[in-house]
């Protein structure tokens, strides 16, 4: 990574010891001879005809205030150096930008207009353009116009540096606080303190999203089909993973590989777990080996350039077929999720899935003997014994965030009604540690999970991935062709 010469009037600066000084005949040589910008406007982006839309529901939810939603700054990884920035999900949800715009940007939505403040590129002959590591051209590309961002999403935009300016004496400003220290306590500073009707504008912009447009759900149905070209990609690098060390990350890898070639990048850190690592659920660690006799669990997702989100569970046999344990273990994971999908009704309770899901599993569990209740003493509020073997909660709201929509209000949310246009996930899973000494010996050590994203529709619920086979022998026969 090349070092960064910050210019000494850069905002931002976190270290005085990496800037060199720039003589009077370089700035002279550097700024001369370049080809003018072009003039052909950029591609609007596909999202733009469904912005308008999304900013006057929230001018309908806060009637007569202004509302500002920042992209979000950098965040730092470690001293000087950034992670890839990604912008917060309610700045791209308001304005359609994804990948990685537009750090420091702020979008305002107020009772008259949106405008989308930002800072565009600067001519070729000011320093920013040489020296400035975060806005310069030399360091992070050319950078869009004012006019270039207007065409690109629609929005009326301006320079960032006007924001304080043109916010100042507004009445009834809100904030998304959680976005951008700097621009809340500027918002802050100018009301004259806080407002606890920020929290619920970030609350109510969960909310908005729980239902998805037609724009969304083909994302997400993109991000799907990302997903499988990922999903094929392991399959068929199995055998090289279980014999390479640490074939985990061998895995990892490969995912997010497509992953950044099909879209902008994985949606969240992969689950890559081999054998009894499964048994971890939320194992990111990724550093294990993989027995050709063992499952492995891969929980993965393709983040397409909009940033919507697949969120895609399958468990493998390593060496392509299953044994007669796994097989009993898998059978059941998917009778419960079948069950879980076949609930995903408008109109049926959020929880419905869940319940349809963790009756199949306590069954089971009553069945091979580590219950030690009925299977309606431990569904009920005041059992939940089944949850030794599968703790987590069947579905989860899917979209710009994996867990998407996770600031709405509980009545909205998981004491709701599903309805047609929303996208959840059903993923039950069962989880035999092997150190586990209620459970059956044959069965220690074993972990699985199996997980959709599902549309919930007037109609029969519709599982956008379903392209990757789930079914025992449908997965046999899958990695068998994909590995020749």
């Amino acid at each position: 990574m090349t070092e960064q010469e910050v210019p000494a009037n850069e905002a931002k600066d976190r270290t005085d010891n990496r800037k060199p000084p720039f003589s009077e005949a370089f700035k002279k040589f550097i700024v001369a001879d370049w080809a003018p910008y072009g003039d052909t406007p950029p591609e609007r982006l596909a999202a733009a005809d469904w912005t308008a839309a999304r900013q006057e529901a929230l001018r309908e939810a806060f009637p007569g205030a202004t509302m500002v939603l920042p992209a979000g700054p950098y965040k730092v990884r470690s001293n000087d150096c950034d992670y890839r920035f990604r912008p917060h999900s309610t700045f791209a949800w308001i304005t359609g930008l994804g990948e990685d715009r537009e750090p420091d940007a702020v979008v305002v939505v107020s009772p008259t207009g949106t405008v989308l403040y930002f800072r565009p590129r600067c001519p070729r002959t000011d320093e920013e353009f040489y020296a400035s590591s975060r806005y310069g051209e030399m360091w992070v590309g050319q950078r869009d116009s004012l006019a270039e961002m207007t065409s690109r999403t629609g929005l009326e935009c301006r320079d960032i540096r006007e924001l304080r300016e043109d916010l100042t004496g507004v009445a009834d400003l809100l904030v998304v606080r959680e976005s951008d220290p700097e621009v809340t306590s500027l918002v802050d500073e100018l009301r004259g303190g806080e407002d606890e009707r920020d929290a619920e504008l970030f609350q109510t912009l969960s909310e908005l999203r729980l239902v998805k447009d037609s724009f969304e759900i083909d994302e997400l149905r993109r991000a799907c089909d990302a997903t499988r070209v990922g999903f094929e990609a392991v399959g068929r690098e199995l055998p090289r993973a279980a014999a390479t060390p640490r074939g985990e990350r061998w895995v990892e890898g490969i995912f997010a590989l497509h992953a950044r070639h099909l879209g902008n990048a994985v949606g969240y850190d992969s689950i890559v777990a081999g054998g009894d690592n499964a048994n971890t659920l939320h194992w990111i660690r990724n550093d294990g080996d993989l027995a050709p006799d063992a499952l492995l669990l891969l929980d993965a997702g393709v983040e397409v350039n909009s940033l919507y989100t697949a969120d895609v569970t399958r468990t493998l046999p390593v060496g392509g077929r299953f044994s007669e344990a796994q097989r009993r273990v898998y059978e059941t994971v998917l009778a419960a999720q079948t069950a879980g999908i076949e609930a995903c009704r408008a109109g049926n309770a959020f929880t419905a899935p869940h319940e349809a899901a963790i009756r199949v599993i306590a069954e089971f569990l009553a069945e091979i003997g580590v219950l030690p209740c009925s299977v309606e003493e431990s569904l009920s509020p005041e059992g939940g014994q089944h949850r030794r073997w599968m703790v987590h909660g069947t579905s989860h709201h899917l979209g710009l965030d994996v867990h998407d929509c996770a600031h709405a209000r509980r009545e909205l949310y998981r004491d709701a009604e599903l309805r047609s246009g929303m996208v959840i996930t059903v993923e039950p899973g069962l989880y035999f540690k092997s150190t586990d000494l209620l459970v059956p010996e044959e069965f220690r050590g074993i972990g699985v999970r199996i997980e959709d994203d599902i549309l919930i529709t007037d109609g029969d619920p519709v599982n956008l991935s379903e392209a990757i086979p789930r079914h025992i022998d449908e997965v046999e026969a899958w990695l068998a062709a994909l590995q020749g």
